[in-house]
């Protein structure tokens, strides 16, 4: 990022920081936060810890652990942590927000061009080589998590339980989370052993120099727990779901898009690729607000675009509002682009509530097991949801017409090209997508024609 350089030096913390140089920074950060929720931490760090030292950095993991106990994209929510704590509510809401926003056109700009134009020649090539790399990028979501949760066999099982549950008997998702929250909750005390978490995020690296926000500096009075400030901010955050809720009951479909999403939204432990199961289960099957290829495609749309990963939503709610055409047949776009900002509004709401309003409480119980085991539990049970979901996709891409369809060798390459470049080369995103859109597209001159 070329943003203007940290004030201060290595011997003194940097000057305090304006507002409207932080309003600046965050602005910045959602044009470029590509690389899904590790790249996007990384990112932070090294511009808030390392560069401009406006964070130490017992504080920043402070902050990330913190948040990784939360549902919800953990990296907007850092970013809004951080905000919050350095310029109090308008500061968490400017970071939270412009963390977000920047994806939110970017991708009602992209869902309008693959509704428009995605039967084209060469958009349907790209994305032919970019749905197999989806593929192998679920795979690897599986097994980043997993290595980092199955620390023993009791965790082995739960995950083995939940993969059962989805893939063999379609337990929706919220059953499964719940099951694993009781499974961790009771093992606490049976064998609390089993369900602690790990330690932590790596040894804190020094030679940073101090920062503005130091290891000892004192917590702002704003961040310290006050009942009074927990009962005002719930009640403008209900406040605010009750009028978006009620503005989205002109329609039918926004009304649905709002109880939906909302439910995503507090179901998101383990990241955007834990809820996308969920997501399917509701968009895809239930509500038929796009199909099931459309959904592949969607996901590759939201590798592409810097954000949190589960803006992938915002493509969900744009072809949901085209499609049942939530302002008339006049105006799918504006539908499509208001049934976005609908789903985006309701899907992160939960995540700024808990920042301003839980923050304060939610750490002070940060390291107690009884708090922790539910979460070890969800996340094992994630890997077992996360496989199904690469399963899902696997078939709907090296079978596009079913089982009784041809098989996509094509396809298949790719997909273990892209696994490989994944798992074994530690390739970053954005590279491996454009070499698999390339390939795609070679692939559908070479032979004329593409699969689904």
């Amino acid at each position: 990022m070329n943003a203007a350089e940290p004030g201060g030096s290595a011997a003194g913390p940097p000057a305090a920081v304006s507002l409207a140089e932080a309003l600046r920074f965050w602005l910045q950060l959602g044009f470029v936060s590509f690389g899904g929720p590790a790249g996007q931490i990384a990112l932070m760090h090294q511009e808030l810890v390392e560069r401009r030292r406006w964070i130490s950095e017992r504080r920043f993991l402070h902050a990330l652990n913190y948040c990784m106990v939360l549902p919800g994209p953990e990296a907007q929510q850092l970013a809004t942590y951080i905000g919050w704590l350095m310029h109090r509510s308008w500061g968490g809401l400017i970071a939270g927000a412009l963390f977000v926003l920047p994806s939110l056109l970017i991708l009602v700009l992209l869902s309008w061009i693959y509704l428009r134009f995605g039967n084209l020649p060469l958009v349907a090539g790209i994305f032919y080589g970019i749905k197999p790399a989806v593929t192998a990028l679920v795979l690897q979501a599986a097994h980043r998590i997993g290595s980092r949760a199955l620390k023993n066999r009791w965790m082995w099982g739960i995950a083995a339980a939940s993969f059962v549950a989805i893939f063999v008997f379609q337990a929706p998702f919220p059953a499964i989370v719940a099951a694993a929250a009781l499974i961790g909750y009771l093992g606490a005390r049976v064998a609390p052993e089993v369900f602690a978490l790990g330690g932590g995020h790596g040894a804190a690296k020094a030679g940073h120099g101090p920062a503005l926000i130091d290891d000892h500096s004192p917590t702002p009075a704003h961040a310290k727990f006050s009942r009074a400030q927990l009962a005002r901010v719930l009640g403008i955050g209900l406040a605010l779901w009750a009028a978006a809720m009620g503005l989205a009951s002109q329609d039918e479909v926004l009304t649905a898009m709002g109880w939906f999403f909302t439910k995503a939204a507090l179901l998101t432990f383990g990241g955007a690729y834990a809820v996308l199961p969920y997501v399917y289960q509701g968009a895809v099957e239930q509500q038929h607000w796009l199909s099931g290829a459309q959904m592949i495609d969607g996901l590759a749309l939201g590798e592409t675009t810097p954000g949190p990963l589960i803006m992938v939503v915002a493509f969900v709610g744009f072809l949901g509002g085209w499609s049942r055409q939530v302002l008339g047949p006049d105006a799918l776009l504006l539908g499509g682009a208001l049934a976005a900002t609908v789903v985006t509004f309701f899907t992160f709401l939960p995540s700024f509530v808990f920042i301003l309003a839980g923050g304060p409480l939610v750490e002070a119980s940060h390291g107690k097991l009884a708090w922790t085991a539910p979460l070890s539990a969800i996340t094992a049970a994630v890997v077992g949801v996360i496989l199904n979901l690469a399963l899902f996709f696997a078939w709907h891409v090296l079978w596009p017409q079913g089982f009784g369809g041809r098989f996509d060798g094509v396809s298949a390459v790719i997909a273990v090209a892209a696994a490989a470049a994944l798992l074994r080369w530690k390739v970053s995103v954005l590279p491996l997508l454009a070499g698999c859109a390339v390939t795609g597209l070679v692939a559908r001159l070479v032979t004329g024609t593409v699969a689904g």
